[in-house]
């Protein structure tokens, strides 16, 4: 795949409409990233209801939760060989290949966002949910867990790192 076209870096799309059930793109990357990196999977969808503003990527199905701990050497660990094959050269000298290819937007992961419109630089993050990070939890600040979203071609398998894996589903 190395040689192939390479999609850009993906721009913004934020959620605009609730439609929470998992994406096939989305379930086939976290059984991927469960797979090859340890952890498990955690959720997908968030539910939504009339009076809830749809604000999140998971509400449209398209960014999951994979749930490795920044406090444990091994969750460290794992989550640091996800983002440095995600954010890797490849041969054909394509930066950042494997997230491109996989269509990620950004990836939240211990109070820091590496965002595809941003070249992946890691940025420190505080949920707006957070007064401060002293007085925000584990999950709000991405410590107990690796948050990844879609763009929406990528969390229908619609860009060039699924292309190989259709009909594994």
């Amino acid at each position: 795949m190395a040689g192939a076209p390479i999609e850009d870096y993906a721009a913004y799309q934020p959620a605009t409409r609730c439609a929470p059930a998992a994406k096939p793109g989305t379930r086939t990357l976290l059984r991927f990233v469960v797979r090859t990196y340890g952890g498990r999977a955690g959720p997908v969808s968030r539910s939504c209801t009339r009076r809830t503003r749809v604000t999140s990527e998971h509400q449209e199905g398209r960014a999951l939760d994979w749930m490795v701990d920044a406090r444990t050497p091994q969750g460290r660990r794992a989550a640091r060989a996800l983002l440095d094959d995600l954010f890797a050269t490849d041969p054909a000298g394509n930066e950042h290949a494997r997230a491109r290819r996989m269509g990620v937007m950004y990836v939240i992961w211990d109070d820091r966002m590496y965002a595809a419109w941003d070249a992946f630089r890691g940025e420190p993050y505080l949920s707006s949910s957070c007064p401060s990070r002293r007085r925000c939890s584990a999950t709000l600040r991405h410590r107990d867990h690796v948050h990844v979203s879609l763009t929406r071609a990528a969390a229908q398998g619609r860009t060039s790192w699924f292309e190989r894996r259709a009909g594994r589903g």
